[in-house]
């Protein structure tokens, strides 16, 4: 295998994977930065654990009521998810308008069942009842991320 030499200050072009690429690439990974709007018009940055739903093309995100991301949406819902493939070398953006759901507020509620199925399963049943109080006392929320532009980008390493 060859490898490719750049004269100084030259490096490899951009490359526009395909949209099937990207949403392989949310997939492949559970951790991203998403990003809001704030109060002042600026972008608010939170790394953030998600989960892909390709099929629906929403990205799913565990939170707390009081979290200035959930303050942010409730306000203005446009956001983006950014992820880094594990070499730095590719990304992909979801963007779209986001929901935040009701606050969990009884053990196994749809919120709650909601997280639970962003989880790996428990393989004792007392832990997921555990987990679903959790869910209630912590005030969580599914912050839902309707994706209506799927884009990306990296180097042609080629």
């Amino acid at each position: 295998m060859t490898q490719t030499v750049y004269e100084p200050g030259r490096g490899p072009g951009p490359a526009k994977p395909t949209e099937e690429a990207v949403s392989r690439l949310l997939g492949a990974h559970s951790l991203g930065a998403l990003a809001t709007v704030n109060r002042a018009g600026h972008p608010h940055v939170s790394t953030v654990a998600y989960a892909w739903d390709p099929a629906e093309r929403v990205v799913r995100v565990g939170s707390t009521l009081g979290r200035a991301k959930v303050r942010q949406l409730a306000r203005n819902p446009r956001a983006s998810l950014y992820v880094s493939s594990d070499d730095r070398m590719s990304f992909a953006i979801a963007e779209g308008l986001a929901e935040v759901s009701p606050v969990s507020s009884v053990p196994g509620d749809e919120t709650g069942r909601e997280l639970l199925a962003m989880q790996a399963p428990f393989s004792d049943p007392e832990d997921e009842a555990a987990f679903l109080r959790n869910m209630v006392e912590d005030q969580r929320v599914v912050i839902k991320l309707r994706v209506d532009r799927l884009y990306g980008g990296g180097l042609d390493l080629g």
